[in-house]
């Protein structure tokens, strides 16, 4: 008998630019005439049925006409469609059109799209380069920085993907402007949930200029974009992985995520996440971490953006109680949450750890209670 050590050390430099502005097709299609994904000349254009007619197709003749190889691939839009049997179907055409290793894909559209996308590009000829070129505000907020890719399936959401880091993220703001309301709206709950949990400044200023951002108004959603981006890259820089500090960004998502699938996606995902931070905003009134002030404040806010505060009727609350156990924080069948602690912070409940258990009897009563 013997053993044979395979000594294998990595260093690996994941870092990437975020370029935010307005209107970012002609920039895009200059970093990769200048090398930004080397010497690749064969680019797969992964959106879906609606960023299609908006922005997919036009990045697509552009690859085209600065002389590269180029496909657009297009799902229908929608949570629903973010599922292993649709990755498998983009791979599948991608393969039937003589895609390998050689290619980056550029994922055109909000966080669905680079989503799959990123989980795509991870796997397809085990890990190709992808470029995000993001055309929402939920994107920008919540899948600009930190390479979370994943799919959902019936069971759970997001628990299938890997952590895989684009080349570089566009947040073009120009695309808000093609967005529906409802789509603008959803957009700001990732943007509260990151005031709420570590800038009350940014909350403040939230709260003052709400008009501005929901009118798309240029200097303050160049603003909140980078403030998101700043927030977030802050959490990801010191915990990549998600083995501790990074859990604090699912403020809002153990019980927004759950509403979100009980509702079968009747809900955008911001505004499940929504009703969400009110449910944790109470549960942390509950065990003393926030007043009611501060509490209503969240409400207030959510309220100012448009977004719902309130359980729908026609979501089973039972059920719900029950999907919470799907949630990525659950340890050993117990169920975790992140603790809002006053409005800009979280509870360390010791050293690395932002999550605590919660009984399931607390969560119901809290959930029960709500309007």
């Amino acid at each position: 008998m013997s053993t044979f050590h395979v000594e294998l050390k990595k260093v690996v430099d994941d870092s990437y630019d975020i370029e935010i502005g307005f209107e970012l097709e002609e920039k895009l299609i200059s970093d990769i005439k200048n090398g930004m994904v080397g010497k690749i000349h064969k680019f797969a254009v992964i959106t879906d049925s609606i960023v299609k007619d908006l922005y997919g197709e036009k990045i697509y003749k552009m690859l085209l006409d600065a002389g590269y190889d180029a496909d657009l691939f297009v799902f229908p839009e929608g949570e629903k469609s973010k599922t292993r049997k649709t990755k498998e179907e983009i791979e599948d055409a991608m393969l039937s059109k003589g895609y390998r290793r050689d290619c980056c894909i550029i994922a055109v559209g909000g966080g669905v799209v680079t989503d799959l996308a990123g989980f795509l590009a991870g796997t397809y000829g085990r890990g190709v380069p992808f470029i995000n070129y993001a055309t929402t505000l939920l994107a920008a907020a919540d899948a600009s920085i930190g390479g979370k890719t994943a799919v959902d399936t019936p069971l759970a959401t997001n628990l299938i993907g890997l952590f895989n880091q684009p080349e570089k993220v566009y947040i073009d703001i120009a695309t808000w402007k093609t967005l529906p309301e409802n789509q603008i709206i959803s957009g700001m709950a990732e943007t509260i949930k990151h005031a709420v949990m570590a800038d009350k400044e940014f909350f403040n200023y939230l709260n003052d200029n709400m008009d501005k951002i929901l009118s798309i108004e240029k200097e303050a959603c160049e603003h909140i974009a980078r403030v998101n981006c700043d927030i977030k890259y802050n959490v990801v820089m010191k915990d990549e992985r998600e083995s501790g500090l990074r859990e604090i960004l699912n403020l809002g998502h153990t019980v927004g995520r759950a509403i979100e699938t009980v509702s079968d996606y009747r809900l955008l995902h911001g505004e499940a996440v929504s009703i969400g931070l009110v449910a944790e905003a109470d549960l942390a009134l509950k065990l003393g971490y926030v007043t009611e002030e501060e509490r209503d404040a969240v409400v207030s806010l959510l309220n100012k953006a448009g977004l719902p505060t309130q359980i729908p009727d026609y979501i089973d609350r039972e059920a719900l109680v029950k999907k919470l156990y799907t949630d990525k924080k659950v340890r050993d069948g117990k169920l975790r949450f992140v603790i809002q602690k006053g409005i800009g912070n979280v509870v360390e409940f010791e050293d690395g750890v932002f999550a605590t258990p919660i009984e399931e009897s607390v969560a119901r009563e809290v959930i029960m209670q709500m309007k």
